[in-house]
């Protein structure tokens, strides 16, 4: 009697298992003359040669599958099982496949050429409004490049300007100031990765999460690079981190200008950025609408009502016309004071 070890390297090992083992048994129903044993993410199995053999093949052709879908069911153990093709979604512009097994597509015209353009594309600034899906198809095909072992790593920043709050009046060291401002990303990565891996590949650093100042110095090759929030970058800021580009490198940057967080005084990276390299070749723009946005519904609602308020340029949002309006009130009742007492 010979003892296998299978090693899975590619997945987290409770998809091959199953809830409550449920594919674990399945399988040790298939191999009925194998005694098999798991443990974490090691697969310990005992028998003759020839079964070892076709038992090892089988675990492997589940992996790809469970790695390429994230999903593996009673069916597809079956199918594997019996030398057929599983039956799947039609991939068609499936993106990548989420930790539930749902495929990630393209949502809107726009995603789909923001989709196109990344294969056209070593650069791609992708604007929209809040809610388009330009970051969430971003993180899908960074996800994707690694997965297909495109790439070596994934890294995403963001520039760590307050939304109108103060950073250093948040409790923790540095890390827990930083990771409210970069849980977008987390929330993302954590769809599309099961939590173990997703925990392995940050440990080992093949996925990395930070402030955009700390790419200064950094040379980043083999990597796929998404710098998100874009529009609160200054000029030199955004212009140190697209020279960070090195080889087999594609960067995305995506933003919103319509949601600049920085001094009224200083202007945006991103627009700057968009305005002087529109016209150079591997670089792509895509720019996205509110016709994109797939959250709420009332979030084009809202969208719309303040691009009409923007449009109307209202004294409700203008301080400076509030102020006069108000003077020329107070002038007012001060004058009708002064008849009443003449």
């Amino acid at each position: 009697m010979i003892e296998k070890h299978i090693v899975l390297e590619e997945i987290d090992p409770a998809l091959i298992y199953g809830v409550n083992n449920a594919n674990l048994q399945m399988i040790k129903a298939l191999f009925p003359k194998l005694r098999i044993v798991a443990r974490g993410n090691v697969i310990r199995a005992m028998g003759d040669d020839e079964v070892l053999t076709t038992f090892e093949n089988y675990i492997k052709q589940l992996e790809e599958h469970g790695a390429r879908y994230n999903s593996l069911k009673e069916e597809v153990l079956l199918d594997i099982f019996n030398g057929n093709r599983p039956a799947v979604e039609r991939e068609g512009d499936v993106i990548v496949f989420s930790v539930t097994g749902r495929p990630v597509t393209p949502r809107s015209e726009n995603q789909l050429r923001l989709v196109k353009s990344y294969k056209e594309n070593d650069m791609l600034f992708a604007v929209g409004p809040a809610g388009s899906g330009k970051t969430y198809t971003a993180i899908a095909l960074a996800v994707r490049a690694l997965k297909n072992k495109e790439v070596k790593k994934l890294i995403l920043c963001r520039p760590a300007v307050e939304a109108g709050e103060k950073l250093g009046f948040l409790p923790g060291d540095m890390k827990d100031k930083i990771d409210p401002y970069l849980q977008p990303l987390y929330d993302a990565l954590e769809d599309m990765i099961p939590p173990q891996k997703l925990k392995e590949f940050m440990e080992l650093g093949i996925i990395q999460i930070a402030p955009l100042a700390f790419m200064r110095g950094r040379t980043l090759n083999d990597a796929v690079v998404i710098l998100d929030e874009a529009q609160n970058t200054t000029i030199p800021q955004i212009k140190m981190f697209l020279t960070r580009m090195g080889m087999n490198t594609k960067m995305i940057i995506t933003g919103d200008l319509t949601q600049i967080d920085l001094p009224s005084s200083t202007r945006s990276g991103l627009s700057h950025a968009m305005h002087i390299l529109r016209d150079i070749k591997g670089i792509g723009i895509i720019e996205m609408n509110k016709k994109d946005i797939v959250r709420h519904k009332l979030v084009t609602k809202i969208v719309e009502a303040y691009e009409k308020e923007k449009s109307t340029n209202s004294p409700l949002m203008d301080n400076s016309a509030a102020q006069r309006e108000l003077s020329q009130i107070y002038l007012s009742h001060a004058e009708q004071a002064r008849n009443l007492d003449a």
